[in-house]
């Protein structure tokens, strides 16, 4: 992006200005201290720097980029780098040759650090003490508690253009962000150019309908050429791509490609299907030679254009069923004595690591990876939860944190009946900026963790507005949870990220409409007293253990559920009823009793079909107070009451909830009896 001066200095003062004159810098720093006095920056700095070669022009052009630099000005901006050229090179990798130091006085504003890229996160502080064409005194020491700080876009459902990308680049760089992770390759469509494999773009990167849901449940998922009319798709060639990676470095971001295998490969497979366990699966054969041809031919170009030390391989949700029945793969498995089809995926996994090591590179996988055998020099990127990567750091992996309860920026930012469609749960702001990606009770495993990385997977992101709208500003807050080793209050963080968001928004950024957030439900908000409170629940049926809210105190514990049902005030049933009973201790006579029920098609998560009440003097023997049938509700996403209203008089009060015919879950919190 290019800014003039002007507009420089007024989105600062927009952004930035508070009444005592300090700033509002995202991500927050180490140490910071403020003085007495400002620096006028108001036309620009003359810069006095030891950086020379290719390190002088890449930090000459980046400040000529956002118009901070004027040799006539009175004010200098001195960079002074005190490191080795390896050390610069090496920055991305170790954390220690990431920081800087900062100070502003008199006529003068000073940064230090031992490479190009402190010096570089240093002006992105700088950028954001401006206000009002002055910097206040401050001096500032610096340095990530992370290595890896990190934005995955994913490219496969939804293509995007290269211009977009690097608007995204230049936001991450802003926030000190180093980690673009482009997911190139899935289901939706093959976004890399492949020169050896033609077909991958040709036959692999178009589909018939750019609407994802229109086009997945559809039953045909049918891909296309370019000139089919209404075809949707495209593809990255490898010149835009070199492109990319060139302007990420420029702003010290690596960008991580990621190529999917063994599963998620239906487009590949439609290229060219002689890779897969014929006529089904959708995931490449392992027990043919060919697919290991195809896939170090398709690494060999991957890695000619991105010089990244990871080359993520995907290995993610692999149904791994068409292995169990296919002669070759049933063969591979025989002849190297591995006893179940995970076994045979880590087979594949490994492999593709010595490749890749051969190559002076590493390999980076979802914790799927984990399942079977894990290779031994891979990094584990932790989605279903922390588990996988406290138990690969306990390994001696290193680990960078996703989970999808505190990472995934597809799930709904606010009150969903408030939200476009999204995928899966609720996960604001303050979600997000509440993770710590080392657990409180496991400090010795944060050398094995490098970072964390927030995941916009894009089935239901259609366009770059929306992109936008879903990344930011949850995105500011992985930044600050990755940077920060002294994080504040989620309070302190809103305050600094409103302002920051004026500024996106004047930048072109669409981001979410933070400062009208709804925020929590209403009902969730304050404790319900009401008769059960308390109360013994009995479970005729058992809850899912994984949505199991705080066990079994969950029903009766005084708190309605929000908006997502895996923050521990919902309890889940998979294809079974929910039957619970009450133990009220004592007979209760009673005029209501009330249960809220969630319906989530995206996750498959459906309201029941039918709900019975009973009540009991002994807890054996029930007699029926209702029979309801429930009509399905139209919204795609919605929480209703049921509610029975009588009159009754026992010490056991059961209700039972059932689906006859959605086949999905059912989640239902608080039972309020008055």
């Amino acid at each position: 992006m290019r800014y003039s001066l002007k507009m420089f200095l007024v989105l600062a003062l927009l952004a930035f200005s508070m009444a005592d004159g300090k700033a509002q810098i995202i991500p927050q720093p180490t140490e910071i201290t403020y003085g007495e006095g400002f620096v006028d920056v108001s036309n620009g700095l003359k810069v006095k720097t030891n950086l020379k070669g290719s390190d002088l022009k890449a930090m000459t052009d980046y400040l000529n980029s956002v118009k901070l630099l004027n040799k006539k000005s009175k004010t200098t901006l001195k960079l002074t780098c005190t490191g080795t050229a390896e050390q610069a090179s090496n920055a991305l990798y170790d954390k220690t040759l990431q920081g800087y130091t900062f100070r502003s006085d008199k006529k003068t504003v000073e940064i230090v650090a031992e490479t190009p890229t402190g010096l570089f996160y240093g002006i992105q502080t700088l950028r954001q003490l401006t206000k009002d064409g002055k910097v206040r005194y401050a001096d500032i020491k610096d340095a990530p508690r992370f290595v890896y700080r990190g934005y995955m876009l994913d490219c496969s459902r939804h293509m995007w253009t290269a211009d977009f990308v690097k608007k995204q680049i230049d936001a991450l760089a802003y926030f000190k962000m180093d980690r673009l992770h482009l997911h190139l390759t899935d289901g939706g469509g093959w976004r890399m150019e492949i020169k050896k494999y033609p077909r991958l773009t040709t036959n692999g990167a178009w589909r018939t309908d750019s609407d994802w849901n229109v086009w997945w449940n559809s039953g045909k998922r049918t891909f296309c050429t370019e000139d089919t009319p209404g075809a949707y798709g495209g593809f990255f060639t490898q010149d835009e791509l070199r492109d990319i990676v060139r302007y990420a470095a420029e702003r010290h971001i690596e960008v991580i490609p990621e190529i999917e295998m063994p599963g998620h490969s239906d487009e590949v497979l439609h290229a060219y299907p002689e890779l897969g366990c014929g006529a089904t699966g959708h995931e490449f054969c392992i027990g043919s030679e060919m697919t290991f041809v195809f896939l170090e031919d398709v690494l060999k170009e991957v890695m000619d254009v991105f010089p990244s030390k990871y080359i993520h391989i995907g290995g993610d949700e692999c149904s791994r069923e068409s292995w169990a029945k296919c002669p070759l793969c049933q063969k591979r498995m025989k002849e190297n004595n591995l006893k179940d089809t995970p076994e045979l995926q880590s087979y594949l996994t490994a492999r593709i690591e010595r490749f890749l090591n051969d190559n002076g590179r590493n390999l980076l996988g979802w914790d799927e990876i984990l399942e079977g055998k894990l290779a031994p020099n891979a990094t584990v990127m932790s989605w279903r939860g922390v588990s996988g990567g406290i138990k690969a750091s306990k390994d001696g992996h290193h680990v960078i944190m996703s989970p999808t309860d505190h990472c995934y920026l597809d799930y709904y930012q606010d009150a969903p009946v408030t939200q476009p469609e999204a995928m899966g749960g609720y996960l604001p702001l303050e979600r997000v900026y509440e993770y710590d990606p080392v657990p409180a009770d496991m400090p010795e495993i944060e050398p094995y963790i490098d970072g964390v990385q927030g995941n916009l997977w894009t089935e239901l992101v259609p366009n770059e507005k929306h992109c936008e709208y879903m990344t930011y500003p949850r995105i500011l807050a992985i930044a600050e949870i990755g940077w920060s080793k002294n994080k504040t209050s989620y309070e302190n963080f809103r305050e600094r990220v409103l302002p920051a968001l004026d500024v996106m928004k004047a930048w072109g950024y669409n981001a979410f409409d933070f400062r009208n957030e709804v925020g929590m439900r209403k009902e969730a908000r304050t404790e319900i007293n009401h008769l059960a409170r308390g109360k013994k629940v009995i479970y005729n049926t058992m809850y899912a253990d994984q949505y199991k809210g705080v066990g079994e105190e969950t029903l009766t514990n005084g708190w309605a559920g929000n908006w997502e049902y895996i923050n521990g005030r919902w309890q889940g049933w998979c294809t079974r009823p929910m039957d619970v009973t009450i133990d009220m201790e004592q007979p209760t006579e009673i005029h209501s009793l009330e249960c809220e029920f969630m319906q989530f098609n995206g996750p498959w998560i459906y309201y029941p079909d039918n709900v019975k009440v009973y009540k009991s003097d002994n807890g054996k023997d029930f007699e029926l107070l209702e029979e309801r049938t429930i009509e399905k509700p139209a919204q795609d996403y919605v929480i209703n009451s049921y509610v029975w209203k009588g009159s009754a008089k026992a010490r056991y009060y059961r209700i039972v909830a059932s689906q006859k015919t959605r086949g999905g879950w059912i989640f239902a919190n608080e039972i309020i009896i008055r």
